[in-house]
């Protein structure tokens, strides 16, 4: 009886562990270039051996794609698991009204019983309303600066407001990823992870810099550094679920929203905002903003030990889309047929054999594209291209002319799905100049007329950052009576940016200064919910000109708090000698004479 006891109670357990429904963890990268993994074996500066391991768990998909060479409407698709251009959503700069109707991965799974979480970037809409589209934990930190959140890294549960954990904003989203785990371990969980890296800005720390020496790109290491902190997060999260035993048990999707932004030069410019995210997509074709495959094909791990042999390396076309559609089956849920993407287990498994039987199509403002097997026909900027991705992956060959009838079979189906679209058609909007150089550059093999290089040359190293403060079109210098700034242009203003620092309304700044030739003197804020500067959020004053030290003071009309401000100085240079920031009793000064000292 003992026996018969001990095999039926391990019958039970077995039985119990085999209707435990799997976890879910989507990892969303950004403006992360397919080749920037180990696995792909492409590059040899990487450093990714937990995503490689992650890999050798599960599955490499060698052509994973996202559904937009750009952030908000790659995110609004793979969230809802449909085509994000059948509701209104086509680029960055569409409202959100579409993806406000559709229903998330997170509501649909809520239905099943899971514990829902986003963690890191939205980009979806106010970060503080999150929660209306089913995430119950929230930790929106995609900066260093304070974030938006439900509960703290140490486990307890808030009522949705601005937390400041003092963390580099990778290692807080990595924090924060596994703290949501310890929470959810005993139910079944759903975990919306989106890094912001390696997007600009580059701001890596020092502790992932070091990890990277030698001669390099600047903006090379710091891309690296900052998927070496993806890296070690990925690290921790594994790390977390064999501690909970759930490691088996759970689905690890790890997928790039888009392609790295090269700005065709890949030109090291100083400091760490706007243009090539040091990230590559070589020798796919393209970049971010481009339905080319350097445009749209991306990292794509997937991992789910119980079910998924590992060390596989799957050939056929993949996309976000199969994220929600997996998610679903896993979760035991009833297949949705207005769902854009397919149930990807079968076909990891063994269960079903060869490539899915379908087509991926993409459309982008002006550009529209079709694959079907080995076949891609990219349309944009009054130009057609057909490409065999398996001989030619790089899409160097258009082979539009010598196989005719493949063309118009794509053309035709690609027509076809474009009318369902809203609004319907192969593209939305004219061509640019940006999209016109961008095709003559990759597609057509004409060189570029202007080099960032010569627009903007390459700033010295050194004074790059002073005390915490960094600067923008410009050199700084220290000097033993101030902060001497030389402009890099003579028709662009360079401006200073502090430490964050948050004031609440009103504020003022006394600014000391000095310059020769005098000019104009502005101040520039971002409240705290704003992701941009809005041009009405600027004060200019007039400042004459002098060699000696004066005072210029502002009075700031901001509405709520804010941390974020910046600084313009004249274009003819100026030193500056001290800076105070006031609101009420809260007073921050920094003093530049003889080195910089916040007082």
């Amino acid at each position: 009886m003992k026996f018969i006891t001990t095999i039926l109670a391990i019958g039970i357990t077995g039985a119990i562990g085999a209707l435990a429904k799997p976890n879910v963890i989507l990892i969303y990268t950004d403006d992360h270039g397919w080749p920037d993994i180990g696995v792909a074996g492409i590059y040899d500066d990487l450093k990714t051996p937990h995503l490689d391991a992650l890999a050798k768990s599960g599955v490499y998909a060698t052509s994973g794609y996202s559904t937009a060479p750009q952030c908000v409407p790659s995110r609004a698709g793979v969230l809802t698991g449909k085509s994000q251009n059948r509701f209104g959503v086509e680029s960055n700069s569409y409202d959100l009204d579409g993806f406000n109707k559709e229903l998330t991965i997170a509501e649909r799974l809520k239905k099943a019983g899971y514990a829902t979480g986003q963690v890191g970037k939205w980009h979806l809409g106010p970060t503080n309303q999150i929660t209306d589209h089913g995430f119950d934990d929230v930790y929106a930190k995609n900066s260093n600066r304070p974030c938006w959140a439900t509960y703290k890294l140490s486990g307890e549960t808030i009522e949705m407001q601005q937390v400041d954990d003092d963390l580099y904003h990778l290692d807080a989203c990595s924090e924060a990823a596994v703290t949501f785990i310890k929470r959810h371990a005993p139910n079944p969980f759903f975990l919306y992870l989106a890094y912001r890296a390696p997007h600009v800005p580059l701001d890596a720390p020092e502790k992932y810099l070091s990890r990277f020496p030698g001669e390099m790109p600047e903006r090379r290491r710091q891309a690296l550094a900052m998927i070496s902190a993806m890296d070690d997060g990925v690290g921790q999260i594994v790390a977390q679920l064999k501690a909970q035993e759930l490691y088996e048990n759970t689905m690890i999707f790890f997928i790039g929203d888009n392609g790295a932004p090269l700005k065709i030069h890949k030109a090291d410019l100083p400091g760490g905002g706007p243009g090539w995210d040091g990230s590559l997509n070589e020798p796919m074709n393209g970049e971010k903003g481009m339905l080319t495959e350097g445009g749209i094909r991306v990292p794509f791990l997937m991992s789910y030990p119980a079910s998924v042999p590992g060390n596989q390396v799957y050939k056929h076309p993949v996309w976000s889309l199969d994220v929600a559609a997996t998610a679903l089956a896993l979760a035991g849920l009833p297949e949705e047929s207005e769902l854009n993407g397919i149930n990807l287990i079968p076909y990891l498994t063994g269960e079903k054999k060869g490539a899915p039987n379908r087509k991926l199509t993409w459309r982008w403002i002006a550009q529209s594209a079709i694959r079907d097997g080995k076949w891609k026909l990219l349309r944009g900027m009054g130009r057609e291209y057909l490409f065999d991705l398996e001989s030619d992956p790089s899409e160097k060959n258009n082979l539009l002319f010598t196989q005719p009838e493949t063309a118009e079979r794509l053309r035709s189906q690609l027509s076809e799905w474009s009318s369902e679209l809203t609004p319907s058609g192969l593209s939305v909007q004219g061509s640019s100049t940006n999209w016109v150089n961008y095709f003559d550059f990759y597609l057509n093999g004409k060189e570029p007329k202007n080099s960032p290089l010569k627009v903007m040359p390459k700033q010295p190293s050194d004074p790059a950052k002073v005390g915490g403060w960094i600067i923008r079109n410009g050199t700084m210098k220290q000097a033993s009576n101030g902060l001497v700034i030389t402009p890099l242009r003579k028709d662009k203003a360079p401006f200073l940016v502090p430490p964050r620092v948050a004031f609440e309304s009103p504020i003022s700044v006394s600014l000391r200064l000095s310059n020769q030739k005098g000019g104009s003197v502005g101040i520039s804020w971002r409240e705290i919910e704003q992701k941009d500067f809005p041009k009405g959020q600027k004060v200019i004053l007039e400042s004459s000109a002098s060699p000696n030290e004066r005072l210029v003071k502002f009075g700031l009309p901001i509405k709520s708090a804010t941390d974020h401000f910046r600084l313009y100085l004249p274009v003819k240079g100026t030193t500056i000698h001290q800076v105070t920031l006031e609101s009420g009793e809260n007073t921050r000064t920094w003093n530049f004479r003889g080195g910089v000292r916040a007082e």
